[in-house]
């Protein structure tokens, strides 16, 4: 036994150094890995000449497009068409089915170009304007569409979050597309973001931590504005930020639900059993009643209820034939009217009165009233009379 398990030990000792050998195996240092001159990040252009045999089988994607994007489609097809052309990838605009395909051609070389055509008729049917989704083609260019309308169950509230990330003028938006480098549109139940793969991670994080209340896109401004600064200072590479940047807690102040029930004072002994349809019936003496008598009453209840109710009926139907009363405002009003009349004539007749005497004094000769006038004529009548 002793001699099996020395065995078992050496072999399996043996298996272990074999895989060492093998894990380490292609993992020797290159001479190009600390060349500085060398961008390990950079993504070279596709030259033709790499593919010149072209593709082997047709790759095809298509993808709908909602009804209100059918006009602007139609108009901007020219441009997508002759911007795909270049690239050796065709494209079809189905107004029937209400649908865009891109397909591979025996002219296409990049092999990665079908899926760059997919993202920009991806972004054409989300309402990306086709000069902005172009640019999709180029290979620094990515795209990522993030989808906010299972985030909320809420109608009212799925609108007010999306509002947040929108802001005031579109000021919000239009920071987080200074500050991540990326264009931003939210249209309908879905965001659609270009950018660089970095961008595009902070987008994607800012996004669903707005729709899913976990921190306004405020408060990742900020953050993100602290990034920027931080980056300029060299001495800062190396070290973590975590101790620069603003710790936002969420305060959600639950208030307390105010009982509106009383509590009524306890008693130790039970309530009272509530009576039951045979103790109604005892104390009403219909218990003892016969059956014949029971269904006798029970018609003559019916009879009682039908009767109220045919002469509700009836009294309705009436209504309809009794003619309203006349408002007592409105003879009042006529004896008010009357009276006026009746007054106003009293006034007129009086000022007549008075206007005629006064053309009466005015017709009277004023020579009347002069005491010497009336003397001299007197005078010269008794001359008159002696010659």
């Amino acid at each position: 036994m002793g001699m099996e398990d020395e065995n078992d030990v050496a072999i399996t000792k043996e298996e272990n150094a074999v895989k060492e050998k093998r894990k380490g195996k292609h993992d020797k240092p290159k001479p190009w890995d600390d060349d500085p001159n060398i961008d390990h990040w950079k993504v070279d252009k596709f030259d033709p000449s790499w593919n010149e045999g072209g593709m082997l089988e047709v790759s095809s994607f298509s993808t709908l497009f909602p009804q209100y994007r059918e006009k602007y489609l139609q108009q901007a097809w020219p441009l997508v068409k002759s911007s795909l052309k270049e690239f050796g990838v065709s494209c079809e605009l189905n107004l029937v089915e209400g649908s865009m395909t891109v397909t591979t051609t025996r002219k296409t070389r990049d092999p990665y170009i079908i899926i760059k055509a997919r993202d920009l008729i991806k972004l054409l049917s989300r309402s990306v304007p086709a000069p902005q989704a172009i640019k999709i083609l180029d290979d620094e260019v990515q795209c990522d569409i993030i989808k906010i309308s299972g985030m909320v169950r809420n109608k009212e509230r799925f609108v007010k979050r999306r509002q947040h990330l929108v802001g005031p003028n579109s000021s919000t938006l239009k920071a987080l597309e200074i500050l991540t480098g990326c264009y931003i549109l939210v249209q309908g139940n879905t965001v659609a973001a270009m950018g660089s793969f970095k961008g595009l991670k902070q987008v994607r994080r800012i996004v669903e931590e707005c729709m899913l209340n976990k921190l306004h896109p405020v408060y990742n401004i900020k953050i993100l504005m602290m990034r920027k600064e931080l980056e300029k200072d060299p001495a800062l590479a190396q070290e973590n930020w975590d101790r620069f940047l603003p710790k936002f807690k969420k305060k959600n102040v639950k208030q307390k639900k105010v009982n509106t029930k009383q509590k009524k004072p306890y008693t130790p002994f039970p309530p009272p059993q509530p009576p039951s349809k045979v103790d109604i019936q005892l104390e009403t003496g219909e218990y003892f009643l016969s059956d014949r008598k029971k269904s006798q009453k029970k018609w003559q209840e019916k009879q009682e209820k039908q009767a109220e109710k045919t002469a509700e009926n009836k009294r309705k139907r009436d209504e309809a034939f009794i003619p309203p009363k006349e408002p007592a405002k409105l003879a009042d009003k006529s004896e008010d009217a009357n009276n006026n009349v009746a007054d106003m004539a009293i006034s007129i007749k009086k000022k007549a009165k008075k206007f005629g005497e006064r053309k009466s004094e005015e017709n009277l000769n004023a020579e009347t009233y002069i005491i010497g006038s009336s003397e001299q004529a007197s005078r010269k009548k008794s001359k008159k009379q002696r010659s």
